[in-house]
Order: C-alpha cells, then sequence, then structure tokens
C-alpha cells in the first residue's frame, strides 16, 4: 500500500472512532469465508459497520485518543473491528448471539471500546452485550415518565369507584333486608 493510500485509510478509520458509540475488537482467526460473510451480513441486519484494519494503520489513526495506549495491548494478530454509532451494546449482542453456535467459537473478543473506556473481551459479551438498547432504554424512560401520570388518574376516579362501591353494597343491604 502506498503511503498516500494509507493516509486515506488512516483518515477513513480515525473518522469512523470519532463518530462511533462504541467499537469490539474481535480476533477472525480460523473462520472460513462463508462464517466470516455470515457475521458481516449479521452486523449489517443490526447497523453495524464492520471492518478489518490493520494494527497499525488503528494505531495511528487513534494516537490522539487518550485511551490509545491502553488498546495497544489488544491490537495483536488479525483485527477485525465493529463499529456501532447508533446502539452502543449492538456490535456485542451480534458476536454474542454469533458465538452461541458451536461452530463460530473460533471467533474471539479482544475488547471493547465505549466512549472512551476500554472494556477486555471477556466483559464485553457478559456486560456490554447484556445491555439495554436504545429503543428499550426509550421505552422504559417512557414508562417512567407516563406512572405518575397513570397514578394520578388513578387517584381523581377512586373517589367516584368508592362512591359506586358504596351504592352497590347499600343496594345488597336493602336486598338482603327486604328479602
Amino acid at each position: 500500500m502506498e503511503r498516500a493510500q494509507k493516509e486515506t485509510v488512516v483518515g477513513s478509520v480515525k473518522e469512523k472512532f470519532d463518530r462511533m458509540t462504541s467499537a469490539v475488537f474481535l480476533d477472525f482467526k480460523g473462520l472460513n469465508v462463508a462464517t466470516v460473510s455470515k457475521l458481516r451480513d449479521d452486523f449489517r441486519k443490526s447497523g453495524v459497520e464492520y471492518k478489518v484494519i490493520k494494527n497499525t494503520l488503528i494505531k495511528h489513526a487513534i494516537k490522539h485518543h487518550a485511551w490509545a495506549k491502553v488498546l495497544d495491548k489488544s491490537l495483536v494478530g488479525m483485527t477485525g473491528v465493529a463499529f456501532s454509532y447508533d446502539d452502543p451494546s449492538a456490535a456485542a449482542k451480534v458476536v454474542k448471539a454469533f458465538r452461541k453456535d458451536p461452530a463460530h467459537d473460533k471467533l474471539k473478543v479482544k475488547a471493547g471500546l465505549v466512549d472512551g473506556t476500554l472494556i477486555p473481551g471477556d466483559k464485553v459479551e457478559t456486560d456490554l452485550a447484556t445491555m439495554p438498547g436504545k429503543n428499550e432504554l426509550r421505552a422504559s424512560l417512557l414508562a417512567t415518565f407516563q406512572a405518575p401520570l397513570t397514578q394520578f388518574v388513578q387517584l381523581l376516579q377512586a373517589p367516584a369507584q368508592n362512591f359506586a362501591y358504596l351504592l352497590k353494597a347499600k343496594e345488597d343491604k336493602d336486598k338482603e333486608a327486604a328479602g
């Protein structure tokens, strides 16, 4: 690769790291082409961008970040990077689901990166992949906002409902006394 091409690739990788919300670094050594193609399809369906990038180019692209030195230890051997731009846990969830198949056990997670915090490879599947997604968090937030209003409506209805129960009880008592 010529110097100009390398600079272009480094600029592209730098832009990906600047835009991403999370990245998962993978070692795909031992996987055949069909398996890697399936993994790429799974990533694409989840809105995750997967690229195989030379370690030296990654190091040049991230050298301006404070966490670059910590990540250097993980950049050994073949490296695939899964970039998540919207949902921080999307790439980790795809990897976890993909590795459930015993035929895909050769895929190894080197590390994860979320908001400048490096996550060890073993914690990516246990911690990052179990985080709720963006839509799940939105639903939870909406439920939190709606809860006080729902309780308020129930409180407003309670006196009328209690009065209706009182009238029903009085009617039942009168029927019982009469007959």
